[in-house]
């Protein structure tokens, strides 16, 4: 049985009873002229219609998870489930195929023992797939004649309406939110597991990174996962290296666009700036590997140093910062666009020039907005992965010098994921505490941006 089935059916009855309770509201109007409705025909229409499919949305998202269990269950209650296997993989994989053929997505079983599964998977479907619409119709009828019986002349359904409207909002609000926690939470849950297996004091402060998947799990080497060299070449590359070049990039193309160019100019150069924001990662990757990453190297060695790298930290983070120049721009360029003219004009009345009222008129205004699109810079610099991996290579490398490769911690979470690795196994478990990390420093991120925009947006309102 189709969900989709399920929500077209409550979009059709709710379509019916939105016409049913305008019709009835119309009605009052009809037989008493004098005597006017406290709400609005179309507002007694959608009460109506809100509780039918509400609870019927409400019902679908929970028999979405246990109707499948039950047909299950009447599956292992048949007599044809006595010869199933005991081995949990095989068992499933002989219940998967029946499924399969029974729901008509494939044409026959691998097993022949599944055979005998697919008549009662096939019942057990059609029996919840009917208990599921009748629910479905009553839940619909149920709520809808509760409110219709409800609409009378003195009801006040537009009140109503308006808290579910809110109500309805306030739960899209709260999806980011618990996102957000459930993605911290699983985070904490397998960093957990890690610490029990390595040490926090060898991961945080150790200076070696060579996690071994083959190694004996029950007894890791708490030496080969130190993160230092980790943490230090994302900041470096994406903290330090990128911003040297998006920053005053970025910060140069707002005020020329906002300050000095001609209106002409600026409808053509901003959207092409903001064109890189919009480009793939991978074309990045491409392009610091094969042109940047090359010319860095050739340079390198014309000046007389010594065993230049095609892959190196300076190579990625250049490109970097070509890719996030449209942040800190676009923010910034909104943000001195943004400030009151009056500012800028009595700057100009007291003497000031251009280049004065830029520094300490238009700046100090724009600041809260600047530092925004600067930590948003920054934050999307740090998780970047397909640059680095293709630039600046995969080896973990504690090193100032920005022409040896080096790696982040983002392309090493993507390395332990990658493969048949078992998640009971501390090199895998080892990327959850790096994105755990990696989580904290984009929160830190956040916290400074919001301190300082709310202390200087409260000097300047």
């Amino acid at each position: 049985m189709s969900p989709i089935t399920l929500i077209l059916i409550a979009i059709g009855l709710g379509l019916a009873g939105w016409l049913a309770g305008r019709a009835k509201a119309w009605s009052f109007q009809k037989s008493s002229p004098e005597t006017r409705p406290v709400s609005r025909p179309i507002y007694h229409a959608w009460y109506v219609a809100v509780w039918i499919v509400i609870p019927v949305l409400v019902f679908v998202t929970l028999w979405s998870f246990i109707g499948p269990q039950l047909v299950t269950q009447s599956v292992l209650a048949s007599p044809g489930a006595a010869n199933l296997p005991t081995f949990g993989f095989e068992r499933d994989a002989w219940l998967a195929e029946a499924q399969a053929v029974a729901s008509g997505n494939a044409p026959g079983v691998f097993n022949e023992g599944a055979e005998f599964l697919v008549e009662p998977y096939r019942e057990a479907i059609s029996r919840y797939a009917l208990i599921g619409y009748a629910l479905t119709v009553l839940i619909a009828f149920g709520g809808g004649a509760f409110a219709f019986v409800r609409v009378r002349p003195d009801f006040r359904a537009r009140t109503k309406v308006e808290r579910t409207v809110m109500v309805v909002l306030l739960l899209a609000s709260m999806v980011a939110v618990l996102t957000t926690f459930g993605i911290f939470a699983s985070l904490v849950f397998e960093t957990v597991r890690f610490f029990g297996m390595v040490s926090p004091v060898d991961f945080l402060f150790g200076t070696y990174w060579g996690p071994d998947p083959m190694s004996s799990a029950d007894s890791p080497d708490g030496s080969r996962y130190g993160a230092v060299p980790l943490f230090w070449g994302t900041i470096f590359i994406g903290a330090i290296i990128a911003m040297i070049v998006a920053i005053p990039l970025g910060l140069m193309s707002a005020i020329y666009l906002t300050q000095y160019a001609a209106p002409g100019v600026r409808t053509w150069v901003k959207p092409a700036l903001e064109i890189l924001a919009g480009v793939p990662t991978v074309v990045y990757g491409y392009f610091a590997a094969l042109t940047v990453a090359p010319a860095i190297r050739d340079a390198a060695a014309a000046v007389g140093i010594a065993n230049a790298s095609t892959e190196s930290a300076l190579a990625a983070g250049v490109v970097m910062g070509v890719m996030i120049i449209p942040f800190v721009s676009s923010m910034a360029d909104d943000s001195i666009a943004a400030v009151p003219s009056a500012m800028r004009d009595g700057s100009y009345a007291m003497g000031a020039t251009k280049s004065e009222t830029i520094t300490r008129v238009l700046f100090p205004a724009a600041l809260p907005g600047i530092v925004a699109g600067i930590m948003l810079a920054i934050s999307r610099a740090i998780g970047e992965t397909m640059i680095v991996v293709m630039a600046a290579s995969t080896a973990a490398n504690l090193s100032a010098n920005p022409l040896d490769r080096m790696t982040t911690v983002t392309v090493q979470i993507v390395k332990m994921l990658t493969g048949e690795g078992s998640f009971d196994h501390p090199a895998t478990l080892s990327a959850f505490a790096l994105g755990l990390v990696l989580f904290l420093v984009t929160l830190a991120l956040n916290f400074v941006a919001l301190r300082v925009v709310k202390r200087f947006r409260e000097a300047y309102e």
